[in-house]
């Protein structure tokens, strides 16, 4: 494939599933420009992680046929590392954006971020390892990033509106992100066991079924529900 080929290819899926959470925001949407930054802000996040990953690179070693080694790997090297590169976008700038107006947008914004990261990640992966590696992150890797930020979102969203549980609700937001992205990642660095890699498609189905459940959660506790009702109401009954 061409160059322009693969770059369409690495950014459909995170663009999509941008598009697609913009939608689920049905009472009171963000403001374009704010979320093209948080996308960068993704983008950006990928440069915090390589920055806190090179120095536990070389303190922690691990050996790759050991499943306690990749365990660690997977959950402290790389999600607990990754997820909070993003989190810290979320939570430290755009938690206090006067947009952040309703629990549904700690979903919205750390969605955004969370493509950002996914998407320059998966450009680098297409162009190193072309189109068939392309197309399965599409189905894999990027819905992946996808469900670790509407757990990281739900949380920070409650966090938002309940002051009195903001540390431990914040704290837990990155701890759910990391513990789904960890057990994924876990169950695909031990691939060499054989069978074990439908435990990483498992994970990830569930992952997509809680992600479901939160976003119509915070959908339904929308304080802008009312008004977006009386408008329906209101455009019905105009001739």
């Amino acid at each position: 494939m061409d160059f322009i080929s693969l770059l369409a290819l690495a950014l459909a899926p995170g663009v999509a599933i941008g598009i697609y959470i913009y939608l689920k925001d049905r009472h009171e949407r963000e403001p374009l420009l704010l979320l093209f930054i948080s996308f960068l802000y993704g983008a950006l996040s990928v440069v915090v992680t390589w920055m806190i990953s090179m120095p536990v690179n070389l303190l922690i070693l691990t050996k790759e046929e050991d499943v306690v080694h990749q365990f660690v790997n997977a959950f402290f090297k790389v999600a607990l590392i990754e997820e909070f590169s993003k989190f810290i976008f979320v939570r430290f700038i755009l938690f206090y954006n006067k947009n952040f107006n309703e629990p549904f947008d700690g979903i919205v914004y750390a969605v955004m971020v969370g493509m950002g990261f996914a998407t320059l990640e998966n450009i680098a992966y297409v162009f190193q390892y072309g189109l068939v590696t392309g197309i399965l992150r599409v189905f894999t890797a990027v819905p992946a990033h996808a469900t670790f930020a509407v757990m990281m979102g739900f949380f920070l969203g409650k966090a938002k509106f309940t002051h009195r549980q903001r540390i431990g609700l914040s704290v837990g937001a990155l701890l759910a992100a990391t513990f789904f992205h960890g057990l994924y990642d876990y169950f695909w660095f031990i691939a060499y066991i054989p069978g074990i890699g439908i435990c990483a498609i498992v994970s990830l189905i569930i992952g997509f079924i809680l992600s479901r459940k939160a976003i119509r959660l915070h959908q339904q506790a929308s304080p802008f529900i009312d008004q977006h009702l009386e408008g329906n109401e209101q455009q019905r009954l105009e001739p």
